[in-house]
């Protein structure tokens, strides 16, 4: 006499499809909000007190200590330039796209002004019209100079 039927054993099973789904919903998500700067070239700014924003487009020319110049329009990695005249072709097939482009000089405080001259005149005679130095502020507790 078999009052009992015989009940089979579920097996408890965890769902995972919605796992993938989240999976790539993160991975999209931080690809989205990282933000990579092109240009990383190690210098030690001169100090400055005025301050204004940059854009994110702007292409910046860093100057290192030992004169080496290098470039991004800010839209790729940097790579090493030649020289002054290298940068006014880049300059001026730049502005022949966008004839607004910002230009940042990212150069070293231990650099020649004679560098960072030569540089401008570049920029400035190939028709950058929107030129800007990169600096750090002042610190707070430092004399002022009159």
């Amino acid at each position: 006499m078999q009052l009992r039927s015989k009940t089979k054993v579920q097996k408890t099973v965890i769902p995972t499809a919605s796992m993938s789904d989240i999976a790539f919903l993160l991975i999209i998500f931080f690809m989205l909000t990282t933000s990579f700067s092109p240009e990383r070239t190690s210098v030690q700014l001169p100090e400055s007190i005025i301050r204004a924003e940059v854009t994110d487009q702007a292409s910046i020319i860093a100057i290192s200590e030992d004169g080496t110049i290098m470039f991004t329009s800010g839209e790729e990695p940097a790579y090493e330039l030649a020289g002054p005249g290298e940068l006014g072709q880049l300059t001026e097939e730049i502005i022949g796209l966008v004839a607004e482009k910002e230009f940042v000089i990212k150069a070293d405080r231990n650099v020649p002004y004679q560098m960072v001259d030569s540089v401008l005149d570049a920029l400035r005679s190939n028709g950058a019209r929107n030129i800007g130095l990169l600096t750090r502020p002042e610190p707070k507790n430092a004399a002022t100079v009159q």
